[in-house]
């Protein structure tokens, strides 16, 4: 089987001051069907990327399948009940969803820095919760979808899933402004890749969990586009200080 690149999140290297990851499978971590098990045992690995990052702290969704989302500032809890999507316009603000077939996608606008991540599944892609958040980054941070750059992380897709969520998306993404441009993915598909990533339609639900993180830093920094190379994560992270 050929290993699938994560050179995904390459379009986020654009702004220095962007973080952005994507941690897949970790090998070591044994898997389970308790959802609260599996995270607290890929803790300390999710905690090392951030810590890689340049941050001490991930702000977190509960993920219930829906399409509300919340605004994420330095006060905000570090777990907002009830939302699928996170927004922030402030900097040193780290966001985090966790995803094993859903999608991750991750939105950040060249103007004004603003910054998204979302879990558009089956449920979340039905209700649009992209187009519910470009809406909302719009009226909150004065967004303009021609300025967004949205990249989709990888998820299941046929013949491993009978819905095409991921075509979907990048429809409703071109449906609210977003240029034909600036929408990223790269057809990776988690029930391809056991060996990268985490399947949960594929593992009957023994599996855990990838997490896609997003953030920008304050300040002067150095742009590096080079992959984590101080631990063996399976990750890809952008712009490391």
């Amino acid at each position: 089987m050929t290993k699938a690149s994560f050179s995904f999140l390459s379009p986020l290297l654009t702004d220095p001051r962007r973080r952005a990851a994507f941690i897949g499978r970790v090998s070591e971590v044994p898997t389970s069907t308790d959802k609260e098990e599996t995270l607290s045992l890929l803790r300390p690995s999710h905690q090392a990327a951030a810590d890689a990052l340049g941050f001490k702290q991930t702000h977190l969704a509960e993920q219930v399948h829906g399409v509300d989302l919340a605004i994420v500032g330095k006060g905000s809890p570090l777990m907002t009940p009830g939302v699928d999507g996170l927004l922030t316009s402030k900097a040193d603000c780290l966001l985090g969803i966790h995803v094993a077939d859903c999608g991750a996608l991750y939105l950040a606008d060249s103007r004004t820095g603003a910054l998204g991540l979302l879990h558009s599944g089956k449920k979340g892609t039905e209700g649009n919760i992209l187009g519910s958040a470009i809406l909302k980054m719009g009226d909150h941070f004065g967004t303009s979808p021609a300025d967004l750059t949205v990249v989709l992380a990888p998820c299941i897709r046929p013949p491993h899933y009978e819905i095409d969520f991921a075509a979907t998306i990048r429809e409703q993404a071109l449906a609210a402004g977003v240029p034909a441009s600036n929408y990223h993915d790269e057809g990776l598909c988690t029930a391809s890749h056991l060996d990268q990533f985490y399947s949960y339609r594929i593992e009957k639900g023994n599996t855990g969990r990838m997490l896609a993180l997003l953030g920008a830093v304050s300040g002067e920094v150095c742009s590096s586009q080079a992959p984590l190379q101080r631990s063996n994560l399976p990750v890809q992270i952008s712009n490391l200080p």
